[in-house]
């Protein structure tokens, strides 16, 4: 007995047959069981002597462990007395991560004030959809583009309601540390455990591929714009923009539906040179060279064995964010709004308010609300857990405003005319020329962000796979390198042949919102139910609808 109590880490006894979905982390530590971890230093990547633990704490772990070797730690007499335990700043377990992370105290450290969990929210869930909005409420038509918003922003809080509070239905385990795949493995078992993580990867891998289409694009746009202004390249009078100041394009337009480079919206005045720009060209195309040249960049970034410097850089995109919504203001208030309201029938420059295309909006809304995978880990460091839900609300009715705020006046200023509203793009800086300077910081903004936000999202790809499939986060530099060059050629191929992020984000959307938001968020609450004994019928037939709203989500994709 005493020798498998011995055999048991001394942080916890908790984390035996630990899922991958909370190894490393240490805001789910018990302080009423912690005790000293002793990493050795070569095992801290840097060596940095800050870093290491100390002989002390090696001492004291050694004493712990005669005491434990004196009795059961149901005897109070012979528990390891408080000198024996070490200090919270003294304290460090080993992260995945590679690197020795202080466990700070619990009534302390890590319990975050309601602002800030709110913050932390719309910043986790504020993504690239939001370039995508505008285009969504233009395929829905602009009335029922918003009802729509309203409604799936709504019903993707109550599933993420769902979730906050499934680990709390299961009384028979300590769900402290759980996360949702450990609720969907305790209610499906394996099936519900691979499952989920399946779709989750889905979501990840779909983002990352839309990040690399954005990425292309940016890189695109910035660099043209530079040999524009260097070589005094302006923007040319065409059918397919608007003049003036704020110059509005259409790079797609009805008249001509296979052009798919901006480059003719461009021509070399008297300093310009007509050779040289065909030979940029050729060298700078959005879809035939620049998603191999950022291969030379990211593939090496995402082998790193650690994703903590990127992870510094993560405020970038609050940054973004912030600066996309000062654009789409000052973009607006220059434009004025163009407006006319045909309810069913369709006009030359106008779209009607309600259109059969509907769906597509609805996909890319399950993803840009999309944050149930992670939301159980955000809401546990809430300071006062009795405001969970309030916390949540909030931060849902924040992020609905940002993007119905985005969608509204990116469509209402559109110029229609003479401009249709068919012209905004799925990416509506696309519908911007690369001369605009303010456009121009955004596209530079977006593409650094990206640039430290791929890497992390690699990271949590290969966690999560390589955790399940070998039980180690970093096999060997062969495992993680052919999993890259999977993840990378997904994204090449969809920038080379497909750069469509619309379609991408509302497929990805559909297909981790059917597991992840309807599926098994409305059965573990009608399976929990029925074992309480509360399940009533028109609770059985709402949960039961929204497992039929998500798979008629993804259906509906198929056929738009």
């Amino acid at each position: 007995m005493m020798e498998d109590d011995d055999s048991r880490p001394l942080l916890s006894s908790e984390y035996i047959g630990e899922s991958y979905s909370h190894r490393g982390s240490t805001d789910t530590l018990d302080f009423r069981v912690k005790r000293p971890f002793h990493v050795e230093p070569r095992n801290i990547i840097k060596n940095d002597p800050q870093e290491r633990i100390s002989a002390r704490a090696a001492i004291l772990n050694s004493r712990l462990s005669y005491y434990g070797k004196l009795t059961g730690s149901s005897d109070a007499l012979l528990r390891p007395p408080n000198h024996v335990i070490l200090p919270p700043e003294e304290i460090y377990i080993y992260s995945p991560l590679g690197t020795a992370f202080k466990v700070s105290d619990g009534s302390q450290g890590s319990e975050n004030p309601s602002i800030i969990t709110i913050f932390a929210i719309w910043n986790t869930m504020m993504g690239t959809s939001i370039l995508s909005i505008p285009w969504g409420i233009k395929q829905a038509g602009f009335t029922l583009g918003i009802l729509i918003l309203i409604l799936i922003g709504l019903l993707m809080l109550y599933c993420c309601y769902i979730v906050i509070k499934s680990p709390k239905t299961i009384t028979t385990e300590d769900t402290s540390n759980w996360e949702f795949p450990d609720v969907c493995r305790f209610y499906f078992g394996k099936f519900g455990q691979w499952s989920s993580l399946i779709f989750s990867m889905v979501s990840l891998i779909g983002a990352m591929v839309v990040y690399w289409v954005l990425m292309s694009n940016f890189l695109y746009n910035t660099g043209q714009g530079i040999y524009n202004f260097a070589h005094n390249i302006s923007a040319s009078d065409s059918e397919f923009g608007t003049n003036g100041s704020d110059r509005v394009i259409c790079p797609f337009s009805k008249s001509n539906p296979g052009r798919n480079d901006t480059g003719s919206l461009f021509f070399p005045d008297k300093m310009g040179n007509s050779s040289d720009s065909a030979s940029f060209d050729h060298y700078w195309s959005k879809t035939n060279t620049i998603p191999f040249y950022l291969i030379i960049l990211l593939l090496p970034l995402l082998c790193l064995r650690s994703a903590s410097f990127f992870a510094r850089l993560t405020f970038f995109g609050t940054i973004s964010v912030i600066y996309l919504i000062v654009l789409v203001t000052v973009k607006a208030v220059r434009l004025g709004f163009h407006l006319e309201f045909h309810w069913l029938d369709t006009s030359q420059f106008y779209v009607p308010e309600f259109r059969q295309f509907f769906p597509q909006l609805t996909g890319i809304l399950t993803l840009a609300f999309f944050i149930h995978n992670c939301i159980i880990t955000l809401m546990k460091n809430n300071k006062n857990q009795a405001n969970n839900v309030r916390d949540l609300s909030v931060a849902y009715l924040l992020v609905g405003l940002t993007y119905l705020y985005v969608g509204v006046l990116i469509f209402a200023s559109f110029p229609s005319p003479p401009l249709s509203k068919d012209c905004i793009e799925p990416n509506f800086l696309d519908n911007f020329p690369c001369s605009d300077l303010w456009v121009f910081a955004a596209r530079f903004l977006l593409l650094f962000q990206m640039i430290t936000v791929y890497p992390l999202l690699g990271y949590l790809v290969r966690v999560q796979i390589m955790g399940q499939i070998f039980g180690k986060h970093y096999p060997s530099f062969f495992h993680i390198l052919f999993l890259n060059i999977i993840i990378v050629g997904a994204g090449v191929v969809m920038a080379r042949f497909f750069p469509n992020i619309g379609v991408i984000i509302r497929y990805s959307g559909a297909i981790c919102g059917l597991a992840l938001v309807f599926l098994f968020p409305a059965l573990i609450h009608m399976i929990s139910l029925k074992q309480q004994g509360k399940l009533t019928w028109p609770s059985a037939f709402f949960h039961s609808f929204l497992i039929v709203l998500g798979v008629a989500n993804l259906v509906a994709q198929v056929f738009m």
